[in-house]
């Protein structure tokens, strides 16, 4: 009786908005979602994945805040675009996306406690698409923590090396190593990725934009030879903060720049312009804050266990930057914003510092730079624009020049 309830006629649906090219299909020969639909109430809900060839997964539950997550092979989601964002019973909202290259996620946020009561896939039959199917129950908060406890996810771990290594490995590869190379090396950072779509509006989503300001910025500063350019990320894979920065530090970065777009709720009106962060101790004013406390979610957005991080963000960015690091960040952020000002809108206050978790590798000059607001029509448009990106990468360009050509000339020649 409790199935026939959760397959009821007024189950919730979303259907794709169109059929996927054939061509397109073929050539990426990954397994298609066509629909996906919510069915239940509090106590019980079922979540159904309609899929062109039956996978393989892998499900479990996390907590602060409550999540469900399921791991799958890299499939091609062809949903409409409100697809996981009313909820339904026990899952308030869900996400999907690509969380490393080969594996996607889906990510289910829950209303509260809960466990996965059944999880299967059905193949293929009857003219009917293969599904996948999760079954989730509402317990208590004691249940739901046992049920953790008495639960490991190595998987999940060495997902996220994995995709590490996916995207240092390139790099790594095509160049010499440190040792052998003594060009100051520049990590860049496109914000979000994959699972995680960062602020959205017009259609467009701040993942996608940054990435391709990203590549530009990379081309330009390779072009001068240099330096060397290693990217946290070249496609829509989702890394974890905690990996960006270890790739600095793996990297030995000279400096870090990390590229995002800002966007706010329309009940807190308009804002326009670029803006440029560095780390502190504490946050230079309540918007800092409030934009530190969004970009510092991604992990939990992305799926990932908390329960192993530190619980105050701040105090660990705290005793990790020194203070060499942050002169040198501070010195970076004005040049930056210097130069910036003449290609690109700056915000009223373009210099600020907020306890970003991103920029937490020691011994790395680091800036986190909001492009502008994906909020505001005019600074749509210019995010949008090859000849601003363009512009604006060349500002960000010779700013890097002039902190690199700055620090030589402090440190003197060498013995």
């Amino acid at each position: 009786m409790c199935a026939a309830a959760l397959l009821c006629s007024d189950a919730i649906r979303v259907h794709a908005t169109e059929d996927p090219p054939p061509s397109a299909v073929a050539a990426a020969n990954f397994p298609i979602v066509s629909d996906v639909r919510l069915a239940g109430d509090g106590k019980q809900t079922r979540f159904v994945l309609d899929l062109d060839k039956a996978i393989q997964f892998r499900a479990f539950a996390l907590a602060n805040p409550y999540r469900v997550v399921v791991d799958i092979p890299q499939v091609d989601f062809h949903l409409a675009a409100a697809a996981g964002v009313a909820g339904r019973g026990l899952i308030k909202a869900f996400r999907y996306g690509l969380v490393m290259p080969g594996g996607s996620r889906i990510v289910f946020d829950l209303t509260g406690p809960a466990k996965i009561a059944n999880s299967y896939v059905v193949e293929a039959a009857n003219g009917q698409p293969a599904r996948l199917v999760l079954e989730l129950e509402q317990v208590d908060h004691t249940t739901f923590v046992q049920s953790l406890a008495a639960e490991t996810h190595p998987e999940l771990k060495a997902a996220i090396a994995d995709a590490t290594a996916v995207v240092v490995a390139p790099d790594a590869a095509a160049t010499p190593k440190p040792m052998e190379d003594l060009r100051p090396v520049i990590v860049i950072d496109p914000g979000h990725g994959g699972i995680d779509n960062g602020t959205q509006s017009g259609g467009k989503s701040e993942k996608s934009l940054v990435l391709e300001f990203g590549l530009a910025l990379r081309d330009r500063i390779e072009k001068s030879g240099k330096y060397r350019v290693v990217m946290t990320r070249t496609d829509d894979t989702f890394i974890p903060l905690a990996d960006r920065v270890r790739i600095a530090r793996n990297q030995s970065a000279a400096l870090f720049v990390s590229i995002h777009a800002d966007a706010l709720p329309r009940r807190e009106g308009d804002a326009q312009g670029a803006t440029i962060y560095t780390l502190s101790d504490r946050a230079s004013d309540t918007e800092a804050e409030r934009l530190a406390e969004a970009e510092n979610k991604a992990d939990a957005i992305g799926g990932v266990n908390l329960t192993e991080e530190p619980t105050d963000v701040a105090d660990i960015l705290i005793e990790l930057a020194q203070r060499e690091t942050r002169t040198f960040s501070n010195r970076f952020a004005h040049l930056l914003a210097g130069e910036m000002k003449n290609t690109a809108r700056m915000y009223k206050h373009p210099l600020k510092s907020a306890g970003f978790k991103v920029l937490k590798a020691p011994d790395v000059p680091s800036v986190l730079v909001e492009l502008g607001y994906v909020s505001n029509k005019g600074d749509l448009e210019h995010l949008v624009s090859e000849s601003w990106r363009s512009r604006t990468v060349g500002s960000m360009a010779q700013a890097i020049d002039a902190f690199f050509a700055k620090r030589l000339a402090t440190a003197g020649p060498a013995n």
